[in-house]
């Protein structure tokens, strides 16, 4: 059975309620909160599985990769994408300094120069 949610909108109480799909048009369900029958439909959030080839490849797109060369938060924006695409969460945490930096305007060479033990192994 399909699963509604919705908000009245006379306490502002959201609940769910479970209907047919035949139920649906002639749902009368009563608010529990205050018993009200003046409700309107709450339509959830939607999230899509996609394979990990499909995301990294949605991320590989050439027209993202052309617009980072001269843009430092456009680039930092990816980066930090490309992580939560990957679930890479064991990242060394001078990635999310470099990230943050990116995402500030700072450039590479800018990155690079103040912290010139990044490229050090």
């Amino acid at each position: 059975m399909p699963i509604y949610d919705f908000r009245c909108t006379e306490c502002k109480h959201r609940f769910e309620v479970f209907l047919t799909y035949a139920e649906y048009d002639h749902h009368q369900t009563p608010c529990p909160g205050c018993g009200s029958t003046r409700l309107e439909r709450v339509i959830r959030k939607v999230r899509v599985a996609r394979a990990d080839d499909a995301r990294l490849a949605s991320l590989a797109d050439d027209s993202s990769l052309d617009m980072i060369d001269n843009d430092p938060k456009a680039l930092g924006r990816m980066m930090r994408e490309m992580k939560n695409e990957v679930g890479a969460d064991d990242l060394p945490g001078e990635f999310d300094e470099v990230v943050n930096r990116l995402e500030k305007g700072q450039t590479p060479e800018e990155i690079e120069r103040d912290l010139p033990e990044l490229g050090e192994e």
